[in-house]
């Protein structure tokens, strides 16, 4: 063989071993696309439906793949489905608000329709303070009206079952009216007219009821319905009660307490402490105090009663208004967003108590000083007879309505931890 038919042969195949190469290369590559085609298409069929939180995960983020670009590990891109639904659902809402015509979005409209017991109720949930008062300030109504119920019943037995407050009642029946200017008597005489008194008590109790209709304070009238009737009721005791003579008095025995007149006052000027709002509370109290005061003298005066008579009927109301301030509640009270502290109650209500416990103090200092002279009818007990009736008289008229003042603010207007102290405060503005 020559040397150019070796290396024709040695030619041929080395075209042969590199088209051998050749086609493994190309088969190779060929495996290999197909492999990297195949990966991204098996993973995003595993986590097509795979989502991974982001900061908002109202719009999470799906893996995805493409064929053009190749398998990625995850798509940054935010998801704005959810943003355009919101949308569209955001502009259905709005519609069915000025027109009224959407079902899906009518149900919040109905809360506008709520009741009023609705509207406690809620309230009830949020604070019970808004709905009845304290607790502390119910009882302290049931202690003082039980306590002035009793005081009464104190002094009705010390009037009429002992000798000494016999003839301590029976003196100043003789002579208080002799003791006063001749002024003030004028200015008494058309209080001694029966009609007079009861004209003006009634037009106190008819403008306490309009306050109270005005002011929608419904449960209030239930609780007003309640104490005159039972005020009414209490003008009957002094046809039930006894009156022993245990010394010889120049009284009428038949004519006991309570006093009917005060009681009428009294009574009218309380209903209308309980109906008027925070700001006239104060002044209702004043006036009405002064009223019931000058009917008391005026019965002395006009001699139809004993200052114990005055006294028992004026401790009697006060009891009775504490009792029916304990049931207060719901719309007994003043309305949620008009709750404040009131000063000029804190001041009349401070004066008038001071002065009632000091008066009642000093009267019965005098009559324990003068108690030795009253079984005998010395006349130098007199003075001191007439002056202590006159200030007792004052004093627990005080007494009585400074409290039924301070107990109807605190149960009619407790402070809550909703801050309901005022108008409620507006939404912040948008800037």
């Amino acid at each position: 063989m020559t040397d150019e038919s070796k290396s024709a042969d040695h030619d041929s195949s080395m075209g042969a071993r590199a088209n051998a190469n050749a086609n493994a290369e190309t088969s190779a590559d060929a495996d290999n696309v197909a492999e990297t085609e195949a990966k991204p298409q098996a993973v995003a069929a595993t986590h097509d439906l795979t989502f991974v939180p982001v900061e908002r995960p109202a719009q999470p983020v799906a893996f995805a793949s493409s064929a053009d670009a190749g398998w990625s590990a995850a798509s940054t891109r935010p998801d704005t489905t959810d943003d355009s639904a919101a949308q569209d659902k955001s502009d259905k809402l709005e519609k069915s608000g000025k027109s009224g015509t959407s079902n899906e979005f009518s149900e919040p409209d109905a809360s506008a329709d709520m009741d009023a017991d609705d509207v406690d109720s809620g309230l009830a949930r949020l604070d019970p303070l808004t709905v009845h008062p304290r607790r502390s300030s119910v009882v302290l109504c049931a202690v003082f009206g039980i306590f002035m119920l009793a005081a009464a019943a104190g002094v009705w037995w010390l009037a009429v079952r002992t000798a000494t407050g016999q003839s301590y009642d029976d003196m100043v029946f003789n002579n208080f009216d002799a003791l006063l200017p001749s002024g003030v008597r004028t200015l008494m005489k058309p209080f001694l007219i029966s009609k007079v008194v009861i004209g003006i008590s009634v037009a106190i109790g008819a403008l306490a009821v309009v306050v109270i209709i005005l002011r929608k304070r419904w449960w209030l009238i239930g609780q007003s319905l309640a104490f005159v009737a039972v005020s009414y009721a209490m003008h009957f005791l002094k046809y039930v009660l006894p009156r022993s003579i245990l010394v010889n008095t120049v009284s009428n025995p038949a004519n006991s307490a309570p006093s009917g007149h005060v009681l009428l006052a009294a009574a009218a000027g309380l209903l209308l402490v309980l109906a008027v709002p925070r700001v006239w509370r104060a002044l209702a109290c004043a006036v009405t105090s002064c009223f019931a005061i000058w009917i008391g003298m005026s019965v002395l005066v006009g001699r139809w009663h004993r200052p114990s008579d005055v006294v028992m009927a004026l401790l009697l109301i006060g009891g009775l208004a504490l009792l029916i301030l304990a049931f207060t509640r719901t719309s007994g009270m003043d309305a949620p967003g008009s709750r404040f502290s009131s000063a000029s109650v804190q001041i009349v209500a401070s004066v008038m108590l001071t002065f009632g416990v000091l008066g009642v103090a000093y009267a019965g200092y005098i009559i324990w000083q003068i108690e030795p002279g009253l079984e005998l009818g010395a006349q130098w007990a007199i003075m001191g007879a007439t002056v202590s009736a006159g200030v007792l008289i004052v004093a627990v008229a005080a007494l009585v309505f400074s409290m039924v003042l301070t107990m109807r603010q605190l149960t009619a207007a407790p402070l809550t931890r909703l801050g309901l102290v005022g108008a409620p405060p507006a939404p912040p503005v948008a800037r």
